[in-house]
C-alpha cells in the first residue's frame, strides 16, 4: 500500500512539474540578454556577458510605424520578439503590432509556443479562434477601438479588418519567441509539397485542385 502512495506521489509530481515547466523559462538572474553571436544551440538562447549588457539590448523603436498591408492578405504583423529585443530573453512574454488594409485578413495560424491577447487600436477587426477535435467549435466576436481578446496556446485563429478604413492591433504573447505556423502556407506551401493524393483525401476534393493551390504558394 505504501509503495502505491508513494509511486501515485511521484506520478502527480512529475505531471504537474510537465505543466510548471511547459512554457518559456524562468530568469535565474536580473536579465540573460540574448547573444545572437552565440554558436551554442540551447532551448532559447545562451546569454550576453553581464558586463558588455547596454540599455538598447531591452529597447526597440518602431512599433509607431505602419506596415506596409500591400500584400495578398492584405496585412502586416511587426514583431517586437526576442530577435528585436535581446533583452526579452528568457523573460516569456513578446509583442507584436498588427496592421490591417480595408477587408485585409491575418490568415488563420497557431502560435505553437504562446497564448495572445490582442487589442484594437484603431478600427473594427472580426477574430476568432476553433477549439481542438472532436468539437472543433468556432469562438468569434467583432472588436472595435480599446477592446481586447484571448487566443488560448496552440489554437487556430484569424483576423479580419471588417471596415473601410484601416485597422491596427497590437498583440502582447506569452513566449520570448511564439512562432507563429500559416495554415494555408504549412499545407500547400510545404517543402517538398505535401502529395497532393493525401491532400485531396483529407479536403475532399480531386488532385488538380490541390495542385492548383499549391501553385499559389
Amino acid at each position: 500500500m505504501a509503495s502505491s502512495q508513494l509511486i501515485l506521489i511521484l506520478a502527480v509530481f512529475v505531471a504537474t512539474s510537465s505543466l510548471v515547466f511547459a512554457s518559456d523559462p524562468s530568469p535565474l538572474q536580473d536579465f540573460c540578454v540574448a547573444d545572437p553571436n552565440c554558436t551554442v544551440k540551447v532551448n532559447g538562447v545562451v546569454c550576453k556577458d553581464p558586463k558588455v549588457v547596454t540599455v538598447d539590448d531591452f529597447f526597440f523603436s518602431g512599433l509607431d510605424k505602419a506596415g506596409n498591408t500591400s500584400n495578398a492578405v492584405g496585412s502586416k504583423v511587426t514583431a517586437a520578439n526576442v530577435v528585436q529585443i535581446p533583452g526579452l530573453n528568457t523573460l516569456g512574454i513578446s509583442l507584436a503590432r498588427i496592421d490591417y488594409a480595408p477587408w485585409g485578413i491575418n490568415p488563420p495560424h497557431t502560435h505553437p509556443r504562446a497564448s495572445e491577447i490582442l487589442t484594437v487600436l484603431e478600427g473594427t477587426l472580426l477574430v476568432g479562434f476553433v477549439s481542438s477535435n472532436p468539437e472543433n467549435r468556432l469562438f468569434t466576436k467583432v472588436l472595435y477601438k480599446g477592446d481586447a481578446f484571448v487566443f488560448p496556446v496552440g489554437l487556430i485563429h484569424f483576423q479580419q479588418n471588417i471596415g473601410y478604413g484601416p485597422v491596427v492591433a497590437l498583440a502582447a504573447l506569452s513566449s520570448q519567441n511564439p512562432g507563429v505556423i500559416t495554415i494555408a502556407n504549412a499545407v500547400f506551401g510545404s517543402n517538398p509539397d505535401i502529395p497532393a493524393n493525401i491532400l485531396a483525401k483529407a479536403f475532399q476534393v480531386d488532385e488538380a485542385t490541390i495542385t492548383k493551390i499549391q501553385s499559389k504558394f
